[in-house]
């Protein structure tokens, strides 16, 4: 761990990461701006508190990101590093009395589908030693993913003969089929089977029950945190509310994405911040703090087409 350079104006902190000039975008890549703005009031003055956030999305094949600045307010020391599951963490800590916490990611990324899909592997392949090591960690049940034996024969029964890329889409259909999108139906300490039978979620509880049902077939599969820009048609310049999204992927010979509470394949709407084993491994915010109870939290998404 390093820490990161530093800047200060009107009693903010931020980190700025920027790769360049953008080029060109594709017709098959969108470039976009977020602004995620989280918010803590508390009772009183809050002593001191210490906080990681994953808000800097991710570079790979499916993505650049362009620029990304994390501001805290009141001002903060800020160290910036990579954790265990590839997420890059900006953590800093407060030790004078404030009753506000304002945390604000910037970022604008380039986005579109994945490039290289490597062909798939079959049942047998997956369950060699060599994979069943390799991807233990993406195999075992968490307490936020586990589902149920019988819930699990269910979708063997429906997967058939089909082989693991298939059957990661089968999956994925199988539980949007069964559960209803519901904002405030559940929260963030929900178990998958508590979704399940509960037969609503938000797209949290969904990523999870799909994650759990994957992995009880023997799939690698894993939690994705990210943004999801909602308008297929949006138009270049228009700030519209985004979401804090989820979505899924799992191990058929390379790593297949699909995005199960909206149907849809992953794209240049779909922003990736992180990935785990569950929530638990990649929330946006979280902290501990020395001080009165917070007197609420809120979260706004902003996302702007730009190209």
């Amino acid at each position: 761990m390093s820490p990161v350079p530093q800047s200060q104006s009107q009693g903010r902190t931020g980190q700025w990461q920027s790769q360049g000039t953008p080029p060109r975008v594709g017709a098959d890549r969108w470039r976009l701006q977020i602004v995620h703005r989280s918010a803590f009031r508390y009772g009183g003055p809050v002593r001191s508190s210490y906080n990681e956030a994953r808000m800097t999305p991710e570079n790979t094949s499916r993505q650049t990101t362009l620029r990304s600045r994390v501001e805290i307010d009141p001002a903060a020391t800020v160290l910036a590093y990579r954790d265990y599951w590839g997420s890059t963490v900006t953590a800093f800590d407060l030790h004078g009395p404030h009753t506000e916490l304002v945390v604000t990611a910037t970022s604008v990324v380039e986005a579109g589908p994945e490039q290289h899909v490597p062909d798939p592997v079959d049942w047998a392949q997956l369950r060699t030693p060599d994979n069943l090591d390799r991807f233990g960690e993406m195999l075992r049940p968490t307490t936020l993913t586990s589902m149920d034996l019988g819930v699990v024969q269910q979708v063997r029964d429906i997967v058939g003969d089909a082989g693991p890329r298939a059957a990661g889409h089968l999956v994925c259909h199988f539980v949007r089929e069964h559960m209803e999108y519901l904002s405030g139906a559940t929260n963030v300490k929900t178990h998958a089977m508590q979704a399940w039978e509960h037969g609503k979620g938000v797209c949290q509880d969904i990523s999870h029950v799909s994650v759990g049902l994957m992995r009880g077939l023997g799939l690698p599969a894993r939690y994705v945190s990210g943004y999801l820009h909602p308008k297929r048609d949006a138009g270049l310049g228009e700030v519209v509310t985004g979401e804090s999204h989820a979505w899924v992927e799992w191990w058929d010979g390379g790593w297949s994405g699909y995005d199960p509470t909206n149907s849809v394949e992953i794209g240049p709407r779909h922003v990736t911040l992180g990935r785990g084993r569950d929530y638990a491994d990649v929330p946006p915010l979280k902290g501990i703090f020395s001080g009165p109870r917070s007197e609420g939290h809120t979260v706004t998404v902003e996302v702007t087409r730009l190209a």
